[in-house]
């Protein structure tokens, strides 16, 4: 997207535009049928030249405040970093490139969290941390059994 077109224009309308054109009716339909798939490639599917992953958040997150599942939205995130920055899921044995792609899927989701489910992230990453998953864990989308039990539906 170097040449910014992404930022021009009726941002909104572009974007249901063309979720409409692949045959849904939101932004979250079109991101679910997609689960686990990192947003810059869903921004890509939706407009390679003129939408950014941070378009599809940011609209996918004012769906959910929209419809109050703000929680789920946050493990939706939490799978689509994760698969971006452990796509081999949770590391066998904890050495420095290890800890640097956890860390970086843990840094990236907190910074993504919006404010009211931060100290609910923070705990589930510390969680994490503490009690690993079994190697090779990764969510498969926001309704993985690791994720509910961390992070269960209850809306701030």
């Amino acid at each position: 997207m170097s040449d910014g077109r992404a930022w021009e224009g009726n941002i909104k309308a572009r974007l249901y535009e063309r979720v409409r054109e692949r045959g849904f009716d939101s932004l979250t339909a079109f991101a679910e049928a997609r689960p686990a798939i990192p947003l810059h490639l869903l921004a890509e599917e939706l407009g390679k030249d003129d939408v950014a992953g941070v378009q599809v958040l940011s609209g996918l997150l004012a769906e959910a405040e929209r419809r109050k599942q703000v929680t789920r939205f946050v493990r939706d995130v939490f799978t689509r970093l994760w698969s971006e920055s452990v796509p081999d899921g949770w590391p066998a044995m904890m050495d420095d490139d290890a800890r640097f792609a956890v860390a970086e899927a843990l840094g990236c989701w907190s910074a993504y969290t919006p404010e009211t489910h931060k100290e609910r992230a923070d705990k589930v990453g510390d969680a994490l941390l503490a009690t690993p998953p079994p190697p090779g864990w990764h969510p498969l989308g926001p309704d993985d059994e690791l994720l509910l039990t961390l992070l269960p539906d209850e809306e701030v």
